[in-house]
């Protein structure tokens, strides 16, 4: 179990090491989530321990696929993680947010029948989740996070919301959008901040089906295999990722059923004459990113 004392995380697979590029007091109101796009938990923290002639950067913690964490700075203390930045009247959140970066390895490029990062890494398939950013853009490859990063994210927000009196869980791609990706729409972020608040009534997005019936497919392509019977009019929908055509769902009430659905079918309040699913709380949004994170991706045909 984790806990903090005097701005430091104490717990089983913590340790410290301190980064050069640090700032001022912090006094934090925002946890911003990032993926690192490195190779390794040791290679990013050694990257944000180095002053660098070309621009420093800094975040409090980092978080490896095994669960393993490495702080660079105490919680009190300014790091350079967020850039140029914005949200609700504020700029620069470096002044005012603590930073978690995540071993990962972004957005991947599709090379033959490979996907490759960056810095060509070849990743397998159980490693990669297809979609497009809910900002927009292509359906592409993006590296999938591991189960206990996931479950480490998790207990971690948890712990800095509390302690902290945070007022949100943001991404970077929420606080710099269109120069930032990250985490990107391989992160369960509607489930982490519902986890992290205990709020039940958004554990996830909800749509509604506003077409007689609505095929809901293994990826998101008209062409793709239809998983299910149709969804009939007024089938609650919950999102569990956000595309500009498409989105990954599962369908509200006693199932497990998920799928693809074109966007266009999809209205924000139920239909004339049809009812809500009752609302699955936080905990099952949850499971549900757990399940996702921990299964092999469908991917785009």
């Amino acid at each position: 179990m984790l806990s903090i004392k005097n701005h430091r995380l104490v717990g089983d697979g913590c340790s410290f090491q301190a980064t050069p590029n640090i700032g001022g007091p912090l006094s934090p109101r925002y946890l911003v989530m990032h993926y690192t796009a490195g190779r390794s938990l040791e290679s990013s923290v050694a990257s944000l321990c180095t002053k660098k002639p070309s621009g420093n950067a800094s975040a409090h913690l980092v978080l490896g696929r095994d669960g393993r964490i490495v702080q660079l700075a105490p919680f009190n203390v300014v790091t350079w993680h967020a850039g140029i930045s914005a949200w609700d009247g504020l700029t620069g959140l470096n002044s005012h947010s603590i930073g978690i970066e995540m071993d990962n390895a972004g957005a991947l490029d599709r090379v033959g029948a490979q996907y490759m990062s960056w810095f060509k890494q070849a990743y397998p398939e159980d490693q990669v989740h297809v979609g497009a950013h809910a900002q927009g853009g292509p359906v592409r490859g993006w590296h999938a996070y591991s189960g206990v990063q996931i479950e480490r994210a998790i207990e971690l927000a948890e712990l800095l919301v509390s302690t902290y009196g945070l007022q949100e869980v943001l991404g970077h791609e929420d606080i710099a959008p269109g120069r930032k990706s990250d985490p990107g729409p391989a992160f369960p972020m509607a489930a982490l901040r519902s986890q992290a608040f205990g709020r039940e009534d958004d554990a996830l997005p909800r749509r509604w089906v506003n077409a007689s019936t609505l095929n809901i497919r293994s990826a998101p392509d008209g062409l793709a295999a239809v998983v299910a019977p149709p969804l009939a009019r007024g089938t609650e929908l919950l999102l569990l990722e956000v595309g500009s055509r498409w989105s990954r769902v599962e369908v509200a009430g006693p199932t497990d059923l998920e799928g693809w659905v074109n966007n266009s079918f999809l209205v924000d309040q139920p239909p004339a004459g049809t009812r809500a699913a009752p609302k699955k709380l936080a905990a099952k949004a949850v499971k549900s990113a757990m399940k996702v994170a921990g299964k092999k991706t469908t991917r785009a045909r």
